[in-house]
């Protein structure tokens, strides 16, 4: 069977007029005789109101049961979409993901799919129905819902697009692709025809926010090539599959930027061996996410000054940690809210010399000054102030050639 599998976003479905609009693209795949697979998101802020009133029920919600009650978001959409096919004439139903069934472990809020049982919809696409399958959810072992995260419906297609051997797996949503950075901050940013697994991942990672980093993942594991495209314009989107299917002539293939990074230095802390430990040991157990790491040891070998980033939401939350830890000594604790995280993407710098001159002398040259420096094989990352932002991304941007 010739199997596409198409996934929409919660914009692609946030109102009666675009649900009818999504029914037409499916029914477009279906005249080009795919046999389709839709898996839909819960309609633009539904889950977001489910999660309100969960708060306004108890502080602290049961997980077991925020599962169950923000699933049925995706329950909703999945209906419309399939009752929309069936006014058209087409045999489509809904499968919530306890019905395929999409078996899942671990705990609730972030399970993972780890088998479909393809049976009933292999016996349904046969008969030429249009499955409209739930995403972001599955069933545990002990038949309870669980959500697989924020995003997850991403992971929900390509786990399908998996088990199914499909021919192809289309994330459709409200942009028209990936941009070498974001269109919003930069009127210049173009479209990218065609990004790895590798450079998708790290962009997702440092802030493009076109699909979530677990499902690139699970996307680069299973070696699922992915479009993303716009449901609302008709065009050609962006393709994110291997290396080496990708003949690119660009050192550079994005550009992104945080808006709310915080920096936080500890100054002349007691160095001695497991200091670091004793400082993000506390914070890991808090779940605050410490990012760009750079430390620097006294001539004499006695102190140390260390710098890392953090989320700005997570500020108050890291200086009452930091303050109460009584492992260790530093003369100084500093807080900077004002930054951004600037990062250049792509798998061209591995065999490419200057980059990294290239990056620091174009921010030089602008009067730009870099306060934190991180790096991998395809990513330079940099902490600069943040008004400087917009600045630091025009100059980068027409550095490396993404104007063109």
């Amino acid at each position: 069977m010739k199997i596409v599998v198409l996934k929409f976003g919660g914009t692609s479905v946030g109102t009666i007029k675009k649900i009818k609009r999504v029914a037409e693209i499916i029914v477009g795949y279906k005249k080009k005789n795919y046999k389709v697979i839709v898996v839909s998101s819960a309609m633009s802020g539904a889950t977001n109101e489910l999660i309100k009133k969960s708060f306004e029920i108890s502080d602290n919600f049961s997980d077991s049961e925020h599962d169950v009650l923000v699933s049925s978001g995706e329950q909703v959409s999945c209906s419309l979409i399939a009752g929309r096919l069936i006014h058209r004439g087409y045999k489509s139903r809904s499968w919530l993901s306890w019905q395929v069934p999409l078996l899942t472990v671990g705990a609730h809020k972030n399970s993972r799919i780890n088998l479909i049982n393809k049976n009933k919809i292999i016996k349904y696409l046969k008969e030429g129905g249009i499955p409209i399958v739930t995403g972001f959810q599955g069933i545990n072992s002990q038949n309870r819902v669980t959500t697989i995260g924020r995003g997850g419906s991403d992971a929900t297609a390509i786990m399908l697009a998996k088990f199914f051997k499909a021919e192809r797996c289309i994330i459709y949503t409200d942009v028209e692709g990936v941009f070498t950075t974001d269109p919003n901050k930069l009127k210049k940013a173009k479209k990218i025809k065609v990004i790895s697994y590798e450079e998708m991942l790290e962009m997702a990672s440092l802030g493009a926010k076109v699909m979530q980093p677990v499902s690139i993942q699970d996307a680069r594991l299973n070696r699922i090539d992915i479009e993303v495209k716009s449901s609302f314009i008709k065009k050609s989107g962006t393709l994110i599959t291997k290396k080496s299917n990708i003949i690119n002539n660009k050192i550079i293939t994005g550009i992104t930027s945080t808006q709310n990074d915080s920096k936080v230095s500890l100054i002349g802390v007691k160095d001695k061996p497991g200091v670091a430990a004793s400082i993000f040991k506390p914070l890991s157990k808090n779940l605050i996410n410490v990012d760009m790491v750079v430390q620097n040891i006294s001539a004499n070998g006695k102190e140390t000054d260390l710098t890392f980033t953090i989320k700005t939401d997570a500020l108050n939350k890291t200086k009452k940690i930091i303050q109460e830890n009584k492992t260790i000594n530093y003369r100084k604790l500093l807080f900077e809210k004002g930054v951004s995280k600037i990062s250049i993407i792509g798998v061209g710098m591995i065999t490419t010399p200057g980059v990294t001159f290239r990056m620091f002398q174009t921010l030089a040259n602008k009067k730009i000054n870099i306060q934190v420096i991180s790096t991998s094989e395809i990513k330079i990352s940099v902490l600069i102030d943040k008004k400087n932002t917009k600045k630091a991304l025009i100059a980068l941007h027409k550095e490396f050639k993404l104007d063109n």
